[in-house]
């Protein structure tokens, strides 16, 4: 792994240590030096039991933005066969921060959407870090309701910082575009399931994650705003974020608890990051699970069901 976040440096030093000595074994048959590098290799294991055992949240927002952690087209690419991308929001263009299609999950034909961010500079600005334009939610808009005239179960995959917000954006209506797929989440009569991969930002997590059952990866995070902007509207001060972060409870256990998400998926430890494949399978299996749930529900009875797990929000807290 070559990129480590602030509180992992310790673990870094360990880990680069033992593999320098690896590095000089094999450029010199003579030298034995597995025994010193096992050693090396247990310290760190035992370090990063001990640094993922409690995290902050803070350092939960810095997992779920790790650059190598699993994205949408990698969660597409493993779980899903006879993907068939559709693009365009039949009025101004395709957004590629906004990816989906036709596809069959476990043999079951579905429609998958998602964000994607990108994993090298040039897929990254490509895919705008993530940050959907309106046309790309509109897009999700005609995906659901392809869906829904087909009888086609949903699935969403949300990693975003938040909808963009430039000036064009704006322009072209950002808020009416994600207030649209909002509504139209709550309308359609098929099973619609989303899974929280990294970070769910504002609204433009809102407008694909307003579905019968949510999933959050345990390293993952879902909230209003991001703590830094939270920070700087509350307290003028970007460098607050670790005291935003707590005070938004944007955590997967927090958002249990309140009834925001339905659903954990635990992470490999270390983040999804650190064993990609596993992560991917955890979330199969979990996406799996919600559609089953899901699948003996009338329409009706599903739109029903969404409608009432969001008046419901709200009733835990006020309980406690």
């Amino acid at each position: 792994m070559n990129n480590y976040l602030d509180f992992e440096r310790p673990l870094a030093e360990i880990e680069g240590k033992a593999e320098e000595l690896r590095a000089l074994a094999r450029r010199s048959e003579e030298m034995d030096v597995e025994d010193e590098a096992s050693a090396l290799d247990k310290k760190a294991a035992e370090m990063l039991v001990d640094l993922y055992k409690e995290l902050t949240p803070w350092r939960k927002c810095q997992v779920a933005r790790h650059p190598e952690r699993p994205h949408c087209q990698d969660y597409i690419n493993a779980l899903f066969t006879d993907y068939t991308p559709l693009a365009g929001d039949r009025n101004f263009a395709d957004d590629h921060a906004v990816m989906g299609g036709l596809a069959r999950f476990n043999g079951r034909p579905v429609m998958v959407i998602g964000h994607e961010k990108g994993n090298d500079t040039k897929s990254r600005i490509e895919r705008n870090f993530g940050m959907a334009r309106p046309e790309g939610y509109r897009k999700a808009t005609r995906l659901m309701e392809m869906a829904d005239k087909f009888g086609l179960p949903v699935v969403t995959l949300v990693d975003t910082p938040g909808a963009y917000p430039g000036k064009g954006a704006e322009e072209r209506g950002q808020s009416e575009a994600i207030a649209r797929a909002t509504e139209k989440c709550l309308q359609i009569g098929v099973p619609l399931v989303s899974v929280i991969i990294g970070e769910g930002g504002s609204g433009g997590a809102v407008a694909f994650a307003t579905a019968n059952s949510v999933a959050m990866l345990e390293h993952s995070i879902y909230s209003v705003i991001s703590p830094e902007g939270c920070a700087s509207i509350l307290w003028k001060d970007a460098e607050k974020m670790r005291e935003a972060a707590i005070a938004l409870r944007l955590t997967a256990q927090d958002l249990t608890e309140l009834g925001v998400a339905d659903r954990i998926v635990n992470e490999p430890l270390g983040g999804a990051h650190r064993d990609r494949e596993t992560a991917i399978t955890a979330v199969g299996k979990e996406i799996e699970a919600m559609l089953v749930a899901l699948e003996n529900l009338s329409p009706k009875a599903l739109i029903t069901d969404r409608r009432q797990k969001y008046l419901d929000l709200g009733n835990k807290g006020l309980a406690a």
